[in-house]
């Protein structure tokens, strides 16, 4: 049985049924099951889960504030769950801290699946025993203690903002395609991506850079891809 936490966000029982019964078959039991957004933002706090599937229409506040409100105090990977099928949509969910969206009606298999794809990441970002850190001008990335640090001063970013700003600085100095970003960070194929990166890249230069527009770190390439530099090396 998998230790687990995981938190169900919906408001039709049929559908927090269906995920439950998808969840067990694949081992999971550890299961909370919630129907309003203020409560699960409150049983967050309480329960801590591994990991969250949230549906965006709830009755009292709606799956994307209490994604924001979640990430106020917790970095556990949030999988959307929705029937809008826009791409602005979409886009809201991932900048408001989401690290997945899907929309319904969906596979239940496929759910669960996406669901491991997550605590395995979460795992990958939690690892106690990384053996990197590194000073990049005024950051300052512990990847041992998931902190970024900016003249002394913690930044807070989302676990997959985290796990990108990582990644660059693993390959510090070295383009990297907003393809290879996506497979790696995702774990998918990086098909229709270019919006995804986009959005977290610019939530990241929001928090790192003095003026987003004219980034000194995380610096585009055009028609290559991204990568994170020192601005003070020449």
């Amino acid at each position: 049985m998998n230790p687990y936490k995981i938190m169900l966000v919906d408001d039709e029982p049929d559908i927090l049924d269906l995920l439950e019964k998808a969840l067990n078959r694949e081992g999971f039991y550890n299961i909370t099951k919630i129907k309003e957004g203020s409560l699960a933002v409150t049983a967050c706090r309480g329960i801590q889960p591994d990991i969250i599937i949230l549906d965006v229409m709830l009755p009292d506040i709606d799956g994307y504030e209490v994604c924001k409100q979640i990430r106020e105090f917790s970095h556990c990977p949030v999988l959307f769950l929705s029937s809008k099928n826009d791409e602005l949509d979409k886009i809201l969910g991932l900048a408001v801290g989401g690290d997945d969206y899907v929309t319904k009606p969906f596979s239940p298999k496929e759910m669960a699946y996406r669901v491991k794809a997550g605590l395995r990441r979460a795992k990958y970002m939690q690892a106690p025993i990384r053996g990197f850190s590194l000073k990049i001008g005024e950051l300052m990335i512990d990847a041992d203690g998931f902190r970024v640090m900016k003249n002394d001063k913690e930044i807070g970013l989302t676990a997959r903002e985290f796990e990108i700003l990582r990644y660059l600085a693993e390959n510090s100095g070295r383009v990297i395609s907003r393809e290879r970003l996506y497979e790696t960070i995702w774990g998918e194929d990086s098909f229709g991506c270019d919006n995804t990166i986009m959005v977290h890249i610019r939530h990241l230069r929001e928090k790192l850079e003095e003026n987003p527009a004219a980034p000194r770190y995380i610096i585009t390439v055009k028609g290559l891809g991204y990568k994170l530099v020192n601005p003070y090396e020449k």
